[in-house]
């Protein structure tokens, strides 16, 4: 049986000090807050992008057309992010929204040829980061934190919605 990473692998200091710069959700949010400013300078110098901009202009550009409330599940991005990128998008001439024919209350978006072209451009900056980012990992350790990231999103994934449940159920 495979040992749990909470029996197995969390160093923990006899003398019961915390030390946040050890703490993993503090880690992932530092390196996220480097990863996040790297792009955004690179995406607001070259095209004016935001980092929400860039995120819903990305999952637009790949799904094709999407509800706000889709782009946030998507993108792990809250309403209102979500709302603000979309309608500077729009007010830019990216993004083109539209009533939802399904759902007379809802919205969908969709990149406008100006929105495709500039996706077009900003991909390919996107993987030379991201490469720039991979050169500080061997090719092994790139993959086992692909991996991993991805495993624990999931885990998380199933916490939340744990939590959802139980907040349903006190109703």
């Amino acid at each position: 049986m495979k040992a749990r990473a909470k029996d197995a692998a969390l160093p923990r200091d006899p003398a019961g000090t915390f030390r946040l710069e050890d703490f993993l959700p503090y880690r992932l949010a530092v390196t996220s807050a480097r990863v996040s400013r790297i792009f955004m300078r690179s995406y607001a110098e070259q095209y004016g992008l935001t980092i929400p901009e860039w995120r819903v202009l990305a999952v637009v550009g790949r799904h094709e057309t999407l509800s706000p409330s889709v782009v946030g599940e998507l993108t792990a991005m809250d309403k209102v992010k979500v709302s603000r990128a979309a309608a500077s998008l729009v007010a830019r001439g990216l993004v083109k929204q539209s009533q939802d024919p399904e759902d007379g209350r809802g919205r969908l978006l969709r990149l406008t040829r100006k929105g495709t072209t500039l996706f077009g451009r900003v991909v390919p900056t996107a993987r030379a980061l991201e490469e720039q980012l991979a050169e500080g990992l061997s090719r092994t350790e790139w993959a086992a934190l692909s991996r991993a990231l991805a495993k624990l999103d999931a885990h998380c994934r199933t916490l939340d919605i744990d939590e959802e449940v139980e907040a349903e159920a006190a109703d």
